[in-house]
């Protein structure tokens, strides 16, 4: 694991970054904020998905699910941000989630070792949650994956983003502060607590402008606490 070296504060050290998962919810806005603030970026994409490339982002094409397709275009850059899974997770998604989200995982884990990636960014969930057993068992795996092959990491645990189109939870912000007003309920609460599309592409890019040394989780409480 090489060590990695700290910039001094408020000085932004421009990043190679690599995102596999480039065209997706939170792929394409990462991308373009991470462009604003001067930052190389280039995406993992499918053939005839080019289009939905922010501009400015380096489209490199490939298989996700296949690193034999675009582990050699890796090499040059220094992060890795691997944002590749199922849309919409669900409990009837099980067997998606290991053909897609594990998959995916393994095979960008495999490319940034093999191209000597200083930082690997990955977005998990947070945990434990019965309601999606299935879900968190991969990401789990995908934790220990990262963990296991000696990269500098930083890991996210989001559990609901809110955003365009995923506003329903809304609904639940009632709950939640009920639950947080509850001593026996205050910890799950804000583990399982809601975190803005704001909130999660700042984490996103505090973990590429500052990268671990060593394997980082930042939970929920962390990523809410990006305006």
């Amino acid at each position: 694991m090489s060590p990695v070296v700290k910039p001094p504060p408020n000085v932004i050290v421009p990043r190679h970054v690599f995102i596999a998962g480039v065209t997706g919810y939170v792929g394409t806005r990462l991308a373009e904020t991470l462009i604003q603030r001067g930052h190389t970026v280039a995406g993992l994409v499918r053939t005839g998905s080019e289009k939905r490339v922010p501009p400015g982002c380096q489209p490199i094409f490939g298989n996700a699910l296949d690193s034999n397709s675009f582990s050699d275009k890796v090499a040059g850059y220094d992060t890795f941000v691997q944002l590749v899974g199922v849309a919409h997770p669900s409990p009837a998604k099980a067997q998606q989630f290991r053909d897609i989200d594990l998959k995916s995982c393994q095979e960008s884990v495999r490319a940034a070792v093999s191209n000597g990636i200083q930082h690997f960014v990955y977005v998990s969930v947070a945990h434990p949650a019965p309601a999606m057993k299935a879900y968190i068992a991969v990401r789990t795996l995908c934790e220990n994956l990262i963990t296991a092959s000696g990269l500098n990491a930083t890991i996210l645990r989001p559990w609901y983003v809110l955003g365009p189109g995923h506003y329903w939870p809304y609904l639940l912000k009632p709950g939640y502060w009920l639950a947080r007003k509850i001593p026996a309920w205050r910890a799950g609460a804000e583990r399982l607590g809601l975190v803005t599309l704001r909130q999660m592409i700042g984490a996103l890019q505090s973990a590429v402008e500052s990268p671990a040394s060593g394997v980082q989780i930042v939970e929920v409480p962390e990523i809410a606490g990006r305006n």
